[in-house]
């Protein structure tokens, strides 16, 4: 898609970002989309090499604010997508951002759009880095998935992994019986998990766009940032 007229011939955005997901990110008011790559939504699950999920998706966006978040970026557009967010290529102090999360295994080259990041994927692949150590889904296969979506990675996926990698972190119903602790974000913004057996765990609606998310495990819900429900 062509830029608008106004950023058409854009300056660089610069500053320090917030990191929404391992390719989605904010700058001041400028929503910005990594371009070249696509990584795992925050409500993806993957499987591990022990064959367990795990939310990869909030693994690669956390990965990312480790290793670049408190830093200056500096973005260089290069288009507007169909959700209006700016595409772009960006960098901190001279590293390209997208080749380290594909190379580290926290998103995949997105072929479809450019080759700039295949050979990147392909030694992530490798070595196993990041999501390539298990099982999962592209990301872009994940958005509309089905039965027949391939699984990628290292490991031979149990027989259950489809069941397992079609679910959502956060869909209506847990991903799996293991995975039943609801976690929401009150008015005043924090995370809080409510066990099956808390005051207000069947009050609780599970809506992507309300924040909330299901948890396997307490560890797994503190480790998220969240705390338990004081009722």
């Amino acid at each position: 898609m062509m830029l608008p007229p106004g950023l058409a011939f854009a300056a660089d955005i610069s500053g320090v970002p917030k990191i929404r997901e391992g390719d989605s990110i904010v700058i001041g008011a400028a929503r910005i989309r990594l371009g070249g790559i696509d990584a795992p939504s925050t409500d993806q699950l993957c499987l591990n090499t022990k064959g367990e999920r795990w939310t990869c998706g909030v693994a690669a966006r956390d990965e990312l604010i480790k290793h670049a978040g408190g830093k200056s970026w500096t973005c260089h557009t290069r288009a507007t997508d169909r959700r209006g967010r700016i595409v772009a290529r960006c960098e901190v102090e001279g590293e390209d951002i997208q080749k380290w999360l594909v190379s580290n295994g926290w998103a995949l080259a997105y072929v479809r759009v450019s080759k700039d990041y295949e050979a990147d994927e392909k030694a992530a692949r490798e070595a196993k880095a990041g999501m390539w150590q298990g099982a999962f889904i592209a990301p872009w296969d994940w958005r509309i998935r089905n039965k027949k979506t391939a699984i990628l990675g290292a490991i031979k996926p149990p027989e259950n992994a489809n069941a397992i990698l079609l679910a959502s972190a956060s869909g209506a119903v847990a991903p799996s019986p293991e995975c039943t602790i609801k976690g929401n974000v009150n008015r005043s913004g924090e995370c809080i998990y409510h066990r099956p057996t808390s005051r207000w765990y069947a009050q609780i609606k599970m809506q992507i766009s309300k924040g909330t998310r299901w948890f396997c495990s307490v560890e797994e819900a503190e480790a998220a940032g969240c705390r338990e429900t004081r009722r």
